[in-house]
């Protein structure tokens, strides 16, 4: 399931003339882009959908939403558990390449 999902903006730059930004959706960070909404500043929220900042959202509906999702696994659906992503990532770098 794709879903549109909120979250907090860490840092923003310009890459290629297109503003991106990290971020946080409740401890998955991820590349958005902000092209949409080209005002948005570090710190606020916004509803995220296949990787595009859509539209701003207040911190109070932000974190509620995450919570519903959370506690529906949804998160973990939609991005799977970080936990376990770290562990891998680590995995892959102990192996040898050949």
């Amino acid at each position: 399931m794709c879903l549109a999902v909120p979250g907090k903006v860490l840092g923003v730059e310009e890459r290629d003339g297109i503003r991106m930004a990290a971020v946080d959706f409740g401890g998955v960070v991820k590349e958005v882009c902000l092209e949409y909404l080209p005002d948005l500043q570090v710190g606020e929220y916004a509803i995220v959908h296949v990787g595009f900042a859509l539209q701003r959202l207040d911190e109070e509906s932000a974190r509620r939403t995450l919570e519903l999702f959370e506690d529906l696994g949804m998160l973990q659906e939609e991005f799977g558990d970080p936990w376990e992503q770290a562990a891998q990532v680590g995995d892959d770098r102990g192996r040898e390449v050949r």
